[in-house]
């Protein structure tokens, strides 16, 4: 009887770390391991077979999943959620119906897993009606699910709504709404709700605490740390990669020396904080002293020396990796693609067999950069579930390579558009100088009930500039006024150049003067304004004006003050400030400065100082500036500089056969 009860117990126990093992491979990835272990196993249960379904399911083999649920030999309502929970992870929100239909007994889990399937899916009609048909509606679970919903789609108002409808709420529910409001930014109102719980955890304080970092506002953030009764690891590290995310890497680091206890996801942010920092030595240092390390602690290592152009030290560390993970893997991706280097990004790719949307975009995007546009399509249409990304790297990639009638046509196709979507296009037909189109989706956009932000400004403001209607850009300025962009600097500096280029330099001014931190582009537009005006003395004046407010001057600058000299005929104070180019700013000449020279001197009848200058210039043979200088001696009627000139053109593009630029 012993000898048999011995043996029940060993089997069980064996039975239980086999389910625990599969269960183990499925989280670091590895899913054949786990199921060879599964194909092994001479006794299974139900155990068994629900720990290798969620191993599929969360690895993204749905079908695997699928197929093992059909074939089990018996299912509690354990394997019906695990198969539906499968169905939301991998966003089968039909499948998921079917079983919930199917489903023999249903408990609050199945319920709150169906509304999430709705939810995710931007279904709230049917996620509503799910929430009304439930048989228990005290359970807050699945309100709370709602509200999530609503919160994950920015619809912090319709959240608020079924919060303020619950018949129960607990600490949950309290906290969801709570990070509706942080993490949209609505901290006045976050602020007033966090006063208003009836009771608080850790969770709330850390919201708080972390909506104050996201909008930049650490002192507030700190404040409420320090107020804080009991602070934990999470609370630490928030205000740690805070701190580490506004450059401030040496506060952070006396902030983690500081910490009472650090775990894996301490060390991580602190080395994240080295990485956004491009302190990547600093980081090397960290990640050799860690008592242990993570998948995290890989990836982020492999970021950090992607981020500075380490491609061999970033391959060398995932090739060191114990388990290749696909977020360490999609890094390599994106570094290849940002260095030209697409067929090893490709090769990576091909070698992932549990690839996320994050990996599918991130070879999308890589291919679009690199203006590969056909195989980013091929890719595109391969992908099971798109994302609002993946339509918007295709948008964006298209305009950038010059098809906006396949751009256009893929923003009509998407269902879902965000402001993203929106500002991929209008800022393609602005880049591709289709302006009036630019301006036509911008009216589309906010007849659509979208809300423009600073990147849609800044498109339509510069369509306007370039079209020089000041009657329309005027009235996007009032927009602008309306929905407190004023004095976003990005959208500024769009005005400026808008009032320059229609030569409303009084109102450029008073933009700028208006601006409470201005930049060099700040600067750069206005100088450029007077330029384009023809008052060369303004744009020098504002140089120094420039210098005294420090601000330091940079290549695009010196184009347009030397473009003003030339257009005012100020010789001596051309050649002064090319001069002091070098000698003061210690900024290199490039081709486009010489060609000011040029146009310049041309104009002053100075052919030789100009021909003498082209010819001895410490940059690359450029056709535009040969081509200036075959120009004046056309106008001057000096034929032999011009036969030079046309020789040296023929040279840089014998395919032109040496006409003028």
């Amino acid at each position: 009887m012993k000898t048999r009860l011995r043996s029940v117990l060993e089997n069980g126990t064996l039975l239980f770390q086999q389910n625990s093992k599969i269960t183990q491979l499925g989280k670091s990835g590895r899913v054949e391991e786990a199921r060879k272990l599964f194909d092994q196993m001479t006794k299974r249960n139900t155990v068994t077979f629900n720990s290798m379904i969620s191993v599929y399911a969360k690895n993204t083999r749905i079908n695997d999943a699928l197929n093992l649920f059909d074939k089990m030999p018996q299912r509690n309502l354990v394997s019906w959620n695990t198969m539906i929970a499968g169905c939301l992870h991998n966003h089968r929100v039909e499948i998921a119906r079917q079983l919930f239909d199917q489903m023999p007994q249903r408990d609050s889990f199945t319920w709150t897993l169906m509304i999430t399937c709705y939810t995710r899916n931007g279904e709230f009609e049917k996620a509503r009606n799910l929430l009304y048909m439930m048989p228990d509606k005290m359970s807050p679970a699945c309100w709370n699910a709602m509200v999530s919903g609503y919160l994950t789609y920015g619809k912090v108002k319709e959240a608020r709504q079924v919060f303020d409808e619950m018949p129960v709420r607990d600490l949950v529910s309290w906290n969801s709404m709570l990070g509706g409001y942080t993490q949209t930014g609505e901290m006045s109102l976050g602020l007033k709700f966090f006063e208003e719980m009836p009771v608080k955890d850790v969770v709330s304080w850390n919201l708080m605490v972390d909506g104050f970092v996201e909008v930049g506002d650490l002192d507030s953030a700190w404040r409420f740390f320090k107020r804080m009764p009991h602070p934990n690891v999470v609370s630490w590290v928030t205000i740690l990669s805070g701190l580490g995310r506004n450059g401030r890497v040496m506060e952070a680091r006396r902030l983690f020396d500081e910490m009472p206890v650090k775990n894996v996801v301490s060390w991580n942010a602190m080395i994240a904080a080295y990485v956004q920092n491009t302190q990547i030595d600093e980081a090397l240092k960290l990640f050799d002293e860690m008592p242990e390390r993570n998948v995290v602690s890989w990836t982020t290592m492999i970021n950090g020396y992607v981020r500075v152009g380490k491609l061999d030290e970033a391959s060398h560390l995932l090739n060191q990796m114990p388990y290749k993970n696909v977020g360490a893997q999609t890094a390599m991706i994106s570094g290849f693609a940002q260095n030209k280097k697409i067929d090893k990004a490709r090769e990576i790719f091909n070698r992932i067999t549990n690839r996320d949307m994050v990996c599918w975009n991130t070879m999308i995007a890589g291919f679009a950069q690199n203006r590969i546009m056909d195989e980013a399509l091929d890719l595109f249409n391969q992908m099971v579930r798109k994302d609002i990304v993946s339509w918007n790297i295709m948008i964006a990639g298209y305009a950038q390579a010059g098809q906006m009638d396949k751009a256009l046509a893929l923003f009509e196709e998407t269902k879902h558009k965000n402001i993203v979507t929106w500002n991929s296009l209008i800022s393609g037909f602005t880049h591709n100088g289709l302006y009036p189109d630019a301006f036509k989706y911008f009216i589309s956009m906010i007849r659509n009930g979208n809300k423009p932000d600073d990147s849609t400004y800044a498109s339509v403001l510069s369509s306007c500039a370039n079209l020089a209607t000041l009657q329309l850009g005027t009235q996007v300025h009032v927009l602008v006024v309306k929905t407190g962009y004023e004095q976003d600097i990005f959208v500024t500096n769009s005005l400026i150049t808008l009032y320059a280029k229609c030569g409303k330099m009084a109102s450029a001014e008073r933009v700028f003067s208006h601006t409470p931190r201005v930049d060099v582009v700040s600067w750069n537009s206005l100088i450029n304004g007077y330029a384009l005006n023809g008052n060369g003395m303004e744009a020098v004046r504002l140089l120094d004006d420039m210098e005294v407010a420090g601000v330091s001057p940079d290549e695009v600058t010196f184009v347009a003050v030397l473009s003003a000299c030339s257009h005012a005929g100020l010789i001596d104070q051309g050649f002064r400030l090319f001069e002091s180019m070098s000698q003061k700013y210690f900024i290199q000449p490039l081709t486009e400065h010489y060609a000011c020279m040029v146009d310049l001197l041309a104009r002053a009848g100075r052919l030789e100082v100009a021909f003498q200058m082209v010819n001895e210039m410490n940059t690359d043979g450029n056709a535009g500036i040969w081509g200036a200088l075959l120009d004046a001696c056309r106008v001057r009627k000096n034929l032999k500089m011009a036969k030079f000139a046309a020789q040296k053109l023929l040279e840089i593009e014998p395919e032109k056969g040496g006409g003028g630029s």
